[in-house]
């Protein structure tokens, strides 16, 4: 659905986009091999102007649909590394958490996140790259 409205004193039309419309719009620009010039572009809007929605989405102002596609999720292998190896037994309770490392960016989840929490930030840091 599109709203257009005209202005008071001009002749063009002022698009009012529903949260529903922006969001499956941003959504379609964050999947792989999609360009915002190319998804603002089929649907008449400026670059600029879906970049501001992905900002949205970023901070929490606009929230996203779920998916289509099915969830992909990858191997995970823990191990001690040589650095963290002591011979003699720790005193206190070893942490297990998930490390996620995004170029120079290392994310830290507490420990026992849900896969829920998981989803969460693999959708934020999906929507940041």
């Amino acid at each position: 659905m599109e709203v257009l409205t005209t202005r008071r004193g001009r002749r063009d039309a002022h698009r009012q986009w529903p949260d529903e419309i922006k969001a499956q719009i941003v959504s379609e620009s964050l999947r792989p091999g999609a360009t915002v010039n190319e998804v603002a572009e089929r649907y008449g809007l400026k670059a600029n102007h879906l970049s501001s929605w992905r900002t949205m989405a970023r901070r929490g102002k606009l929230v996203l649909p779920a998916p289509e596609d099915a969830v992909e999720f990858a191997a995970l292998v823990v191990e001690k590394s040589p650095q963290t190896i002591t011979p003699e037994a720790p005193s206190t309770k070893a942490v297990s958490r998930a490390e996620i490392v995004v170029g120079p960016v290392t994310i830290r989840l507490e420990e026992g996140a849900s896969v829920a929490r998981l989803v969460a930030v693999a959708r934020a840091l999906a929507g940041a790259t």
